[in-house]
């Protein structure tokens, strides 16, 4: 079980999700918008730092946390439209996909590989 700081990350986002309704109930005016927004963008940082320490893959994690931001502050007045949102998006995957592609490795090596089938009934399709 992957743990943080000693603590599952459920444990973790039940701590947060509890302190964003208490800092709104006693002082900090938050819409429930803004408290899921809260919520969401905790839970995408838990799971790239679950991915992390799983050694698991960060392509999908990091950009889930980079959307939860963009919502996060979206809903906390950033005026960004539809389409700027997804500029940002698909400049962060592009991003994102080129550290990526330096940090993965072939489970298999070249040479063990199969050659590829060049037949004349591969090509045409007959």
């Amino acid at each position: 079980m992957v743990r943080i700081f000693g603590r599952e990350p459920a444990l973790w986002l039940a701590l947060v999700a509890s302190a964003v309704k208490l800092v709104a109930a006693f002082g900090l005016d938050l819409s429930v918008d803004q408290q899921a927004v809260l919520n969401a963008a905790a839970a995408a940082v838990v799971g790239v730092v679950v991915a992390f320490v799983a050694r698991d893959a960060l392509f999908a994690p990091v950009l889930g946390a980079i959307q939860a931001v963009v919502a996060l502050a979206v809903g906390f007045g950033l005026n960004w439209s539809s389409d700027q949102q997804a500029i940002v998006m698909t400049a962060a995957t592009a991003l994102v996909a080129m550290f990526t592609r330096t940090q993965a490795i072939a489970p298999v090596s070249a040479s063990a590989a199969p050659a590829p089938s060049t037949t004349e009934a591969d090509v045409y399709g007959g």
